[in-house]
């Protein structure tokens, strides 16, 4: 639709713009701010999206999540500036975390472990 407006975007600069303006997704739709999951507080509601979490070398964690719920916890997660979160990249149902090195993803995976279960 945007290309037929003569807007050149892509996928990836739209979702980038999204995130920008607050707008989150929830399971398979769009929400505006002000009805979106306000992540520094309500871990609780993303908790049943999440399904499993692992390490990967020493300073990667990766978090499963259902199918299109990725980018909602990962917009959690970057928007409470955790002291041991350097970034995130997400799927669609997979979240990478990196830390600045092996003591911060052990202290982020016991963070993980408390608010998700898993």
């Amino acid at each position: 639709m945007l290309r037929k407006l003569g807007v050149g975007a892509t996928q990836s600069s739209v979702s980038r713009d999204l995130r920008e303006l607050g707008v989150a997704k929830q399971g398979d739709r769009y929400v505006l701010p002000e009805t979106a999951v306000h992540p520094k507080s309500d871990f609780s509601t993303l908790k049943q999206f999440v399904n499993a979490l692992q390490t990967a070398g020493s300073n990667l964690m990766v978090l499963k999540t259902t199918v299109g719920s990725a980018q909602s916890v990962a917009v959690a997660i970057d928007t409470a500036r955790w002291p041991e979160v350097v970034g995130t990249i997400s799927g669609d149902d997979t979240i990478f975390i990196a830390t600045a090195g092996a003591r911060e993803q052990r202290e982020l995976k016991v963070r993980l472990r408390t608010l998700f279960g898993r």
